[in-house]
């Protein structure tokens, strides 16, 4: 393995390898790529559930997710691999007073900004999103450029860019230390060697604190299991059935396989790394699901799996330098959004690596933000 490197990224999921790959399009150096597994993209990436948005509720968020949208529709012009963003749509139902209330402001925001979203009433819903019962429903935002990406299509066409603009991949390599010369990190200690560098780029997800306590950092990033599970073959979902989430429920389920997948986040689970799959949550998924689309009755479970969110205080990133030491750049913390920001925060992080002005101003990702206090709370999560 090599010795030195102009930059190592600790992560080999969508985000480390984002970050790799617009990092060695603007010629920052020699970047070497580190993951702990045989394969790249075997944590959280491979359970994301596919979903790509701008709906959100705090303007950074916005302006992260239209970006990453734009660099997604011009995928094969800058990388030059096929991979498929689907924009099929997202869709929030909405039942509640408070929710209607809420979202109605949120796309206000969006709407200044330049997000194209609509307000549905039920016949439009039900011509989007057919057998979805809504009796109970007020109201929908609707936006036609957000929709759906395989995580696997993406992280493997970012992995065979960043390999042909000459980033090293080491796989099975885990960092077990950081080595600090004064107030900077000057090496990367790994079970395979040690890698002298200018520059740490820590995209290690849900375990993103440890690299953190490794110099004496405290992340506050904490892992939370989600469950998804999909369904066998339906014969209601179209090719352009869209993302739709049920706001107070917290249901969601857009199209996958010829079936559907569905998934909740269970506000009860604690924290933890554990991704081992809880037929309680499954069962809280299945009643949700049957209770707004009575006729997946009759239908079969396919497939289940359990993953980790990343979650922070706020429900947003963590991008920027770390405040305590030099040499240490963060990108993580998406809470559960990874997938869908992976492009604008690769890009990104070169910019600022490489002294550009960044694509728009992510100084609210700051990692200071928790310490200064100024925290501004994603309220559109699920």
């Amino acid at each position: 393995m090599r010795e030195k490197a102009d930059a190592v990224v600790i992560g080999g999921g969508i985000i480390g390898m984002a970050a790799a790959f617009y990092l060695a399009r603007a010629q920052y150096g020699k970047i070497v790529l580190l993951e702990r597994d045989s394969l790249t993209g075997t944590g959280s990436t491979s359970k994301a559930a596919g979903g790509i948005r701008a709906q959100f509720s705090n303007r950074v968020n916005i302006k992260m997710s239209m970006l990453s949208e734009k660099l997604f529709c011009q995928f094969k012009e800058d990388t030059g691999q096929e991979a498929l963003f689907d924009q099929v749509g997202y869709m929030f139902l909405l039942s509640r007073p408070e929710d209607v209330e809420s979202f109605y402001l949120s796309v206000e925001l969006q709407r200044s900004l330049g997000l194209k979203v609509d307000i549905l009433k039920a016949d439009d819903i039900a011509r989007l999103a057919p057998h979805v019962r809504l009796d109970d429903i007020h109201s929908a935002t609707f936006c036609a450029d957000d929709g759906l990406a395989d995580p696997h299509e993406f992280l493997s066409g970012y992995e065979k860019a960043a390999r042909n603009l000459g980033v090293e991949i080491e796989l099975e390599t885990e960092v077990t230390g950081l080595t600090r010369t004064g107030d900077r990190i000057t090496e990367v200690i790994t079970n395979r060697g040690n890698i002298a560098c200018g520059m740490v780029v820590n995209a290690t997800g849900a375990f993103g604190s440890q690299i953190g306590q490794m110099i004496g950092v405290d992340l506050p990033v904490q892992p939370i299991r989600r469950q998804c599970v999909t369904t066998g073959e339906l014969d209601f979902v179209r090719p352009d059935f869209p993302m739709v989430v049920d706001v107070a429920s917290g249901l969601y389920f857009h199209k996958e396989s010829k079936g559907l997948l569905l998934g909740w986040a269970d506000p009860d689970v604690k924290p933890s790394t554990d991704i081992s799959i809880d037929p309680d949550y499954t069962d809280n998924i299945l009643e949700r699901a049957l209770d707004r689309i009575p006729q997946l009755e009759t239908a079969e479970v396919a497939n289940q799996w359990a993953g980790l969110y990343e979650v922070t205080p706020d429900h947003r990133a963590i991008i920027g330098y770390e405040p305590k030491v030099e040499g240490l750049f963060h990108v993580l913390g998406f809470s559960g959004h990874g997938l869908m920001q992976a492009p604008a925060a690769g890009l990104i992080c070169s910019q600022i690596l490489t002294d550009q002005k960044p694509e728009i101003d992510i100084s609210d990702l700051s990692p200071a933000r928790f310490s200064k206090g100024k925290i501004q709370k994603e309220t559109n999560v699920i």
